[in-house]
């Protein structure tokens, strides 16, 4: 359980620092929708799983 927790909280943060970085720099750089959805939606859904990433890894320490 704890290496699911430390391999999945890593993968997720990967994600969500991916998907916030590529929804900002869209933003930034005018583009108000990409690959269909507006860039705002996208940040917002990098937020929730970088908020996910952290709650796995608030796990980890609460289990030691």
């Amino acid at each position: 359980m704890i290496d699911i927790l430390k391999i999945g909280g890593n993968v997720v943060l990967l994600f969500g620092l991916i998907i916030c970085t590529v929804a900002g720099a869209a933003r930034l750089a005018g583009a108000h929708y990409l690959f269909g959805f507006e860039s705002i939606t996208l940040f917002n859904g990098g937020a929730v799983l970088l908020i996910v990433a952290c709650l796995a890894k608030l796990e980890l320490l609460l289990n030691k």
